[in-house]
């Protein structure tokens, strides 16, 4: 089952869950040593998928902009279409809870073609971060309405 909640709403074992995929996804699988943890967990949206453990997750940035990140789908759980049901929960999220709002994202660019079936279009150049080609991208607040 999906859900979307704050910081403070999480047991202290989910929030554990959810750090340790992302440690495990983006700085061991990818070998990016930074800090994973950051300021934005803070007020971020925390949006969840536990079946046998934590399946997917993603977590939702407001700002002048609203911003998707973090998506993961747990290795054990990949080629299930997990990404894709993420992805269509968090835009249903943003469409009922900020209508009309440009949504962002700092996709992989091995991914764009998979952001593109969401209506999220290059604003970027690629770029590398943590040695990893990204590129920006956004769903204009025509494309949500």
């Amino acid at each position: 089952m999906w859900r979307i909640r704050k910081i403070d709403e999480l047991a202290a074992r989910e929030w554990y869950d959810i750090t340790k995929l992302r440690v495990d996804t983006f700085v061991v699988e990818q070998q990016c040593a930074y800090p994973e943890i950051d300021e934005q967990d803070l007020s971020a949206l925390h949006i969840t998928r536990f079946g046998n453990g934590l399946e997917a997750y993603a977590r939702i940035i407001e700002d002048k902009d609203i911003y998707i990140g973090r998506v993961i789908v747990n290795q054990s759980f990949r080629q299930r279409g997990l990404a894709r049901e993420l992805m269509t929960v968090c835009l249903d999220y943003i469409d009922e809870h900020y209508p009309g709002q440009c949504v962002k994202l700092q996709a992989q660019a091995h991914l764009t073609d998979f952001y593109r079936t969401f209506g999220f279009k290059e604003i970027s150049v690629t770029y590398f971060e943590d040695m990893i080609p990204h590129v920006d991208m956004e769903r204009s607040n025509e494309t949500n309405l």
